[in-house]
C-alpha cells in the first residue's frame, strides 16, 4: 500500500511541474463540454475543497459546507464523530478504474503518444478541479490505475474519463464506483 501511495505521490508531482503541457487535438465530448460550462457557471471549485489559492484553509461552518456542496448537485450526509464530537461531512466522489484495453496493438512511438496524452488529460482533470488524485498501481495487473472524480453525477465522470485518449483508443477501458470520503480529510 505504501508503494502505491508513493507512486500515486510522484505521478502527481510530475504532473504539476510539467511545463507546456502539449494539449490533445481530441475534440472534448458533449457531456465534457456541458460538464466545463457548468463549471465555469459555479463558484471556484477550490471554495468547495476549502483551500484557496494561497493554501490557507477557508473557515466554513459545517451547515454553510454541506449547503454549498448539495446547492451545487453533490450527494452529501453527516455524522457526528463519538470521539470528538465534532460533525464529519461525507461526500460522494466517484472512483474510476483504469483497467487494461483490448486494443494494445500500438507500435511504440504510437504508445508513447497516448501516454503523454494521457497524462496531459489527467493533469488537466486536476487543474480544472475535477479529478482530486490520480495515479498509476504498481504491478502489471489489469487494472492500471485510478482517478477519483469529484464533481457531483457518475455521468459526468464517466464522460470525463472516457475523453482519456487512452480510453478514446481502446488501451484502457473506464470502470466507475460511487465512492464516499469524508471532506476536509487528506491522505498521511
Amino acid at each position: 500500500m505504501k508503494n502505491v501511495i508513493v507512486t500515486i505521490c510522484l505521478a502527481l508531482v510530475f504532473l504539476a511541474c510539467k511545463e507546456d503541457a502539449k494539449a490533445t487535438t481530441e475534440p472534448i465530448s458533449d457531456a465534457a463540454k456541458e460538464v466545463v460550462e457548468i463549471e465555469k457557471n459555479q463558484k471556484d471549485i477550490d471554495t468547495i475543497s476549502l483551500v484557496k489559492e494561497n493554501n490557507s484553509k477557508e473557515k466554513v461552518s459545517m451547515s454553510q459546507l454541506k449547503e454549498e456542496l448539495t446547492s451545487k448537485g453533490f450527494q452529501t450526509f453527516d455524522y457526528v464523530d463519538e470521539k470528538t464530537q465534532d460533525t464529519i461531512i461525507m461526500q460522494q466522489y466517484f472512483i474510476a478504474f483504469l483497467k487494461r484495453g483490448l486494443i494494445r496493438n500500438q507500435n511504440e512511438e504510437e504508445a508513447n503518444r497516448l501516454q503523454s496524452e494521457h497524462l496531459t488529460h489527467l493533469g488537466k482533470m486536476y487543474e480544472l478541479g475535477y479529478a482530486d488524485i490520480s495515479g498509476p498501481f504498481g504491478d502489471d495487473g489489469d487494472i492500471r490505475g485510478i482517478t477519483i472524480y469529484n464533481v457531483p453525477t457518475q455521468k459526468m465522470a464517466d464522460s470525463l474519463a472516457n475523453s482519456d485518449p487512452m480510453v478514446k483508443a481502446g488501451r484502457l477501458q473506464i470502470e466507475i464506483h460511487p465512492w464516499w470520503a469524508a471532506k476536509g480529510f487528506s491522505l498521511r
